[in-house]
């Protein structure tokens, strides 16, 4: 009888065992499936895995700095001094919306610059610095305004009957 009552604790262990197997070949599984769309990506040559699969790379053709009609077409920012320094280390890290959305005085694009440098990894500036805030406070001004912006350049149009 005593064989008997280890009865419910051998059929848990088997269950585990059970348990225990089956969790492992899922993840043998969607490993071997992983590296069949992607043998490149357990590769450990010089190219690594990371530059291959994960990144896409931005065409450097003639048209990557594009000006068109005084805005520069890949970023939205406007043409004047300052412009690539501005490009070249604002938009690394972020989009050129989150800037162009921001109007800043002098003192607010400096703290925002140091709050980047001290929580974001943001890389000391250097010289840049003083000519990415001259082009931001020259370019993209505060604007005073109430609770909403007034709507402008609206095309209206006739309601047909």
């Amino acid at each position: 009888m005593d064989e008997n009552t280890n009865l419910p604790e051998q059929i848990k262990a088997v269950y585990r065992s059970l348990f225990a197997f089956l969790i492992a070949f899922c993840i043998i599984a969607i490993g071997l499936i992983t590296y069949i769309k992607n043998p490149n990506l357990f590769n450990n040559d010089s190219k690594s895995a990371e530059t291959e699969s994960e990144y896409v790379a931005i065409p450097q053709d003639d048209d990557f700095d594009k000006i068109e009609n005084g805005i520069h077409v890949r970023t939205g920012f406007v043409e004047a001094e300052g412009l690539m320094e501005t490009v070249n280390n604002c938009t690394n890290c972020h989009s050129s919306e989150l800037v162009l959305q921001n109007r800043m005085s002098k003192e607010r694009w400096i703290a925002t610059i140091r709050w980047m440098q001290e929580t974001q990894n943001l890389w000391d500036l250097g010289g840049n610095e003083a000519i990415i805030v001259d082009y931001l406070v020259t370019n993209y001004p505060v604007i005073a305004k109430g609770r909403r912006s007034a709507l402008t350049d609206i095309q209206w149009y006739e309601l047909e009957d």
